[in-house]
């Protein structure tokens, strides 16, 4: 079964870039680049997942949404 989970990343290039997914509490990954961080975040999910199942425990639900606020600043 796929499950689709909300990465939020963050990092502008000037330091490592951080992710964590806010419906898979306690996963986190770092990367130099964008691309590794949401690659290394990936295979961080998957490693909880993985360990979930195998304890017996259930799946965690993908609840999150992302959006924008446009605003204009004076």
């Amino acid at each position: 079964m796929t499950h689709r989970y909300l990465m939020v990343v963050e990092g502008d290039g000037s330091t490592n870039y951080s992710a964590y997914s806010p419906d898979v509490p306690g996963v986190a990954a770092v990367g130099p680049t964008r691309e590794e961080c949401e690659r290394e975040m990936r295979e961080a999910i998957e490693f909880h997942i993985e360990g979930l199942a195998e304890d017996g425990e259930p799946v965690p639900e993908a609840h999150s949404t992302a959006g924008y606020a446009i605003v204009q600043v004076a």
